[in-house]
Parts: C-alpha cells; sequence; structure tokens
C-alpha cells in the first residue's frame, strides 16, 4: 500500500535544476533538528529536497519523524514516519520543516536538487 500526502504550492512547474547535492544522515538516540527551511527566499540555490529513509521496521514510537509545515504559522505540519523507502520531495524555500527527537538510530540519505548560480569568477555549485 502506498500512502501519500501532497502539499499544494502556488510556484510554477519550471525548476531550471542544474545539480544534486546529497549527504548521508545518521541521527543517535536523542537527536534532533530544529524548524528550519533548506533553502532562503529568493537564494536560489537549493530548489527542490529530497529524503530518502534507510530504517526498517521503524514504528511511531521510535520518533525521529519529519514534521513538514505549510508556512511558519502552521503548528502541526504533517508527520512523516521515517520507515524504509519512504521518500518526501518538496520545495526547499516553500516549506520549513523539523526533525523531531530520534528514539533509536535513524538514517536517511537527504539531497538537495540546485540551480546555477554562477556569475564571473564565482562558480556554483562549486566543482
Amino acid at each position: 500500500m502506498v500512502k501519500t500526502t501532497s502539499i499544494v504550492s502556488k510556484s510554477t512547474p519550471f525548476l531550471g535544476l542544474f545539480s544534486f547535492e546529497s549527504h548521508f544522515a545518521h541521527y543517535q538516540v536523542g537527536d534532533f533538528y530544529k524548524k528550519h527551511y533548506d533553502a532562503f527566499r529568493g537564494e536560489a540555490n537549493r530548489v527542490l529536497s529530497i529524503v530518502v529513509y534507510l530504517n526498517s521496521q521503524w514504528q511511531s514510537e521510535d520518533g525521529g519523524e519529519l514534521v513538514l509545515y505549510q508556512s511558519d504559522d502552521d503548528i502541526e505540519g504533517i508527520k512523516v514516519i521515517p520507515g524504509l523507502g519512504t521518500v518526501v520531495v518538496f520545495l526547499s524555500e516553500e516549506f520549513p520543516h523539523e526533525v523531531l527527537k530520534a528514539k533509536r538510530d535513524r538514517f536517511s540519505i537527504a539531497g538537495w536538487f540546485r540551480v546555477n548560480t554562477s556569475i564571473a569568477n564565482k562558480v556554483d555549485p562549486p566543482v
């Protein structure tokens, strides 16, 4: 069974993606990540965020949920249990999010599709 949840954005569909950066994340027991954006509005670097979860047999009591908010004023958000094979994709500068405290080791790969913001002698993203 596939469960999907959607949050609608007013953004245009053309994203102009250029490159991808990622990292492997290991949250140990007690680790969390405070509410944040993956890109600041208008910075035009990270455009699309993606998280792939690698945790087998994850239960809701294990904590470590990703909470994705529709805005800064949203206090409820949508909780995503980081179970094996779950993939979350969202616009980096549109949706604040956080990771709740993990009660067991939690693994994921987080990545960001970027646009090319190279100007003059500054290459972005760096090679």
